[in-house]
């Protein structure tokens, strides 16, 4: 006799409309992302991908239509949502007059993290050597992955990600595609938004939300 496992749904959308401008960017937009799922948004420059993933993060109001986390609108569970919901927008969000340090430091603790080692933290992103440097005087990929690094510390179960693979280079893809894979294993999920082909092809795990661009 095979015992079937049902995984829990973290993040549902129900009948979403969003309309930017008097443009509709996408309407009627239903769907349910469950613990150990990577999903990908994908559409055109301008098709609402940033725009859904604020409304998912409670970030925005949808025109119609509402998110809920495990079955309950997040108006009504806003607490236990934030503390489940880590989101890193498509600005990195790094102050250049902090180090690399001092800024992982301080989205972590902000985040109510007190217990960590920076240093070993921004290891995992290979910025081992640059713990004191000025965020001003490090690159566009540095400064990524100085945001980046808060997703190696973190209990959060749904991670939001605005085109986390800008300015990374191929091998730091390719380490972002093994821990989001790592973290939907542990029961978590990620829902991001990127233009790149992502490595990842199981279809057990890696589904995609396609929008497309609308003119009216």
């Amino acid at each position: 006799m095979t015992t079937q496992t049902h995984s829990t749904t973290l993040v549902s959308a129900s009948n979403l409309t969003c309309i930017r401008e008097e443009r509709i960017l996408f309407d009627e937009l239903s769907f349910d992302i469950t613990e150990g799922e990577i999903v990908q948004i994908e559409g055109p420059n301008g098709a609402g991908k940033t725009s859904l993933l604020r409304i998912i993060a409670g970030l925005s109001r949808p025109y119609a239509g509402h998110i809920s986390f495990k079955g309950e609108n997040i108006t009504r569970c806003r607490d236990e949502y934030n503390e489940a919901l880590l989101y890193l927008g498509h600005l990195a969000g790094i102050k250049s007059e902090l180090t690399a340090e001092e800024n992982l430091n301080f989205n972590l603790r902000i985040s109510g993290y007190n217990d960590f080692n920076t240093n070993d933290i921004l290891a995992k992103v290979n910025l081992s050597g640059f713990e004191e440097a000025l965020a001003g005087h490090l690159s566009a990929g540095q400064h990524r992955r100085t945001a980046l690094a808060r997703l190696w510390h973190t209990n959060c179960k749904i991670w939001l990600l605005d085109e986390p693979f800008t300015a990374i280079d191929k091998k730091g893809v390719e380490e972002l595609e093994q821990l989001f894979l790592a973290h939907a294993k542990r029961g978590g999920c990620v829902i991001l938004t990127t233009h790149q082909d992502m490595g990842i092809i199981r279809d057990d795990v890696l589904r995609k939300i396609k929008l497309d661009y609308r003119f009216v």
